[in-house]
């Protein structure tokens, strides 16, 4: 607890603040901070930094929510294989409440009688597939390069243990390309980008590179207030000094090079496609689908999943949340139709959601 109070230190938080301030007042124009990390934009609302910040400096929240870009297409597939006969659907929780098209969630298909579990981990499916041989275990892989290197070590030791009954539906999304999409898109315009601390403890920095070629700011931050600011000030010394480039406030996690063990087992057992997120679009080279020795693993083709006329609750602008596009209180519907009790879209729905932190701290 020592160790986290040093990142919560009032003195060093103020000295930090009045910093950024005064950075900030040698700027001649205002500046765009886009936080790639559900985990910021909960740890920015709960500590009020947006509100203490200079009126030249705004903050905006990406697509760091990997609950939230999962396309609906591919909540509908979910649905489609949590309702199939002898199957044990595993998630983590955050997904159950998503709703697919007409309201339909892993939620109310459990309420129905299907059989959906919700772990903490990949691993724990190894334990469910050997537990219930006579059951199709299928796991949802959701998440970026921080949960990815999991899915690929548990089917690795799956075909290493002849285990048959155990399929991954693998919605794994790739930061960087994401990041290339925001930066090609001529409605948004970002200065700088507070990149994600977890997803960069496997990524290192050589995966930024863009950033930097295109004339933005980039720093790996951390997550807590001390963390952020630190990171805000880092990227305005980059804007001011012109020499951008990728950088770590978050060195305490995060290593240039990154790990390349987990990247080595990632990239065995994955290889990238094209990918549709929730607000982007179809972005090439930002998913992840099993390569050939291993595609006896993958759910997608061992069940028959048909297309789907999939089809956002009408009046959810989640997307364009997800782009930075608008603020959540932007969306008419936020607050009023939209709920955490009553969610027209994920990022009403995950912990890591842009709509659900600034309607918990706003």
């Amino acid at each position: 607890m020592k160790f986290i109070d040093e990142y919560r230190d009032p003195k060093l938080f103020n000295w930090l603040l009045a910093a950024v301030r005064k950075r900030a007042g040698q700027l001649n124009r205002s500046i765009t901070i886009m936080e790639v990390c559900g985990s910021h934009t909960n740890a920015i609302g709960r500590y009020g930094i947006r509100g203490l910040l200079p009126e030249n400096i705004r903050l905006i929240s990406g697509p760091g929510c990997p609950v939230c870009v999962t396309a609906i297409q591919e909540v509908d597939a979910a649905l489609f294989l949590a309702r199939q006969p002898d199957v044990l659907f595993a998630s983590f929780g955050d997904m159950l409440r998503v709703p697919g098209t007409k309201r339909r969630s892993l939620e109310k298909e459990r309420a129905d009688g299907a059989d959906i579990r919700v772990v903490d981990s990949a691993v724990e499916c190894l334990d469910l597939a050997q537990k219930n041989p006579d059951r199709q275990i299928v796991f949802m892989g959701i998440g970026f390069e921080t949960t990815s290197p999991a899915a690929a070590s548990v089917v690795k030791t799956a075909k290493s243990h002849a285990i048959s009954n155990l399929a991954v539906f693998s919605v794994h999304k790739v930061i960087p390309p994401a990041i290339d999409a925001l930066l090609s898109d001529p409605l948004l315009s970002v200065d700088g980008f507070m990149l994600p601390g977890h997803v960069s403890t496997i990524l290192g920095t050589a995966a930024y590179s863009i950033i930097a070629r295109r004339g933005r700011a980039g720093v790996i931050t951390g997550f807590e207030p001390v963390d952020i600011l630190e990171g805000i000030l880092m990227i305005l010394e980059q804007i001011i000094s012109g020499d951008v480039k990728t950088e770590i406030q978050y060195r305490r996690g995060v290593k240039e090079e990154g790990n390349p063990a987990a990247r080595r087992i990632l990239n065995e057992v994955f290889e990238p496609a094209d990918s549709h997120w929730r607000g982007l679009g179809m972005i090439p080279k930002s998913g992840l689908v099993f390569r050939q020795e291993y595609r006896g693993f993958d759910a997608s083709i061992r069940f028959d999943i048909p297309a789907f006329d999939s089809q956002d609750a009408s009046g959810c602008r989640c997307g364009d949340v997800l782009k930075g596009i608008i603020s959540p209180p932007e969306c008419p519907q936020f607050g009023s139709a939209c709920l955490p009790r009553n969610p027209l879209g994920p990022c009403m729905v995950s912990a890591e959601g842009t709509c659900a932190a600034y309607y918990k701290y706003q």
